[in-house]
């Protein structure tokens, strides 16, 4: 009989989850209601997997997942999440995790799923984890993005084609699965040749041979570059891509996925020169000599560009308060470059002024995961989570607001509106006599004048 520790901070779905995996699975099921309490279940027992999930208060899944391996915990663990951003699901891959599954509308199709995994993470590790369950978890995961995204193996072969990289290529998943040398990027460039996908070791200064113009590079995580390339129809596109190598627990290379967006229309202001109908450049070789290269100012362009976006939409919400349209000028922006936390943080600011909470918060979340240490991003995430639990009478996200006050006043000790909003959760929350300390607190800043305002991008423009 397997047993199972179960990590969540939704009790319906804890109870649900108990129910179905004790019957289904025939497993005995503890539980747990925060991470705190789920490791300390881990310091004095054992079990034959752990399924987690991601998005909690305090100590979220992944910094859950980071405790456990450090601890040289190598339990088996599936992560189970409404959470449907590419980079979650990487971070959790890269550091421990065996398998990724999205809670999805269907609960009961879900768990069944979760079951699976669970059978499949606890037999791997039995036997040494088989090949075969390392390509189904990194296929799931290519799945899980809404980003034209696929995947190759060691050996160049691909393992994931999905449904977004079927509409943007015009190439189904059946045409490409197992296919290598390079056939994944005759869609983009009408030859087989290598893409910025194979690329992922090379030096920058390699990797600009190809023709590669770099925008940002992360040590053991994703480079990001613009190229050129050829519709079917021969006519010239630019290409924006994203590729990193991923790593079994124990740091081991096992494959690199690569997501790619045509932004032709979004830098059409940019001049860029044109390709010819078809490249001849071979299979891993330079690009000869003859084939224009891009522009050496493209992606500080393009960066302006953005800029510009973001300063267009700054002035359009805080002068005009037109935020649809603001918001619509931030997509714009990002589109170009979305590594640009304060565009996610202000975009998440128009949402929350237009009253539509969810995409507010998932903007938000964005912005936190791009920039976790901004007290600006953390602050604002704060207010909305606090906004979402005042007017749902949630718990949850009013906890998760204070906890995210916390990180704020850590670093702004003497932020009067961080301490405030603190005593607000804490009395939305019941709770009244401690929700007074944190109201004197913060009176006390403003009658000694000694607040510390948040620093914030916009304050630059407006």
């Amino acid at each position: 009989m397997l047993s199972l520790l179960v990590v969540d901070d939704d009790p319906a779905l804890l109870e649900a989850m108990r129910a179905f995996l004790s019957r289904a699975g025939n497993a005995q099921v503890r539980t747990a209601r925060t991470a705190r309490e789920g490791l300390s279940i881990l310091s004095s027992n054992t079990f034959h997997a752990i399924v987690l999930d991601y998005d909690m208060p305090e100590i979220d899944g992944l910094s859950f997942l980071k405790i456990l391996r450090s601890r040289g915990d190598t339990t088996p663990v599936v992560i189970f999440t409404g959470v449907g951003r590419e980079h979650a699901a990487i971070e959790a891959l890269n550091n421990g995790a065996d398998f990724f599954v999205q809670k999805g509308e269907n609960p009961e199709t879900a768990l069944r799923i979760v079951l699976e995994r669970v059978s499949q993470a606890v037999n791997g590790r039995i036997s040494g984890r088989p090949i075969g369950s390392v390509q189904k978890t990194i296929t799931d995961m290519i799945n899980f993005s809404s980003e034209p995204t696929f995947g190759i193996d060691r050996e160049g072969k691909v393992i994931a084609w999905n449904e977004a990289m079927e509409q943007l290529t015009g190439m189904p998943e059946s045409a490409m699965i197992k296919k290598g040398d390079y056939a994944y990027a005759e869609p983009f460039f009408g030859v087989k040749k290598q893409m910025l996908i194979d690329l992922v070791f090379e030096k920058d200064e390699d990797i600009q041979k190809q023709n590669y113009l770099l925008v940002s590079r992360v040590k053991k995580g994703p480079v990001i570059a613009v190229t050129k390339g050829v519709k079917p129809d021969g006519k010239a596109v630019t290409l924006w891509m994203k590729a990193m190598p991923l790593y079994d627990s124990h740091g081991n290379f096992i494959a690199a996925m690569g997501a790619v967006r045509d932004i032709t229309a979004t830098v059409k202001d940019v001049p860029l020169p044109e390709p010819a109908a078809k490249d001849p450049a071979a299979s891993g070789q330079p690009v000869p000599a003859g084939v224009p290269e891009l522009s050496a100012t493209l992606v500080d362009r393009m960066l302006g560009t953005a800029n510009s976006c973001y300063k267009e939409g700054v002035r359009l919400y805080g002068h005009e308060r037109n935020y649809r349209e603001a918001v619509a000028v931030f997509d714009k922006a990002l589109a170009i470059d979305a590594t640009l936390a304060y565009v996610w943080n202000d975009r998440g600011f128009c949402y929350r002024e237009l009253g539509e909470y969810d995409k507010a918060l998932k903007s938000f979340l964005h912005a936190v995961e791009l920039a976790p240490e901004s007290v600006e991003v953390l602050y604002e995430l704060g207010v909305t989570l606090e906004t979402i639990g005042v007017i749902q009478k949630d718990n949850k996200y009013l906890d998760a607001a204070l906890q995210t006050f916390h990180m704020v006043t850590d670093k702004l000790p003497n932020n009067e509106s961080a301490w405030n909003h603190i005593g607000v959760c804490l009395k939305e929350m019941g709770r009244p006599e401690y929700s007074r300390i944190y109201f004197d607190r913060a009176r006390d800043i403003k009658i000694r004048k000694k607040d510390t305002p948040i620093p914030r991008k916009r304050d630059e423009y407006i």
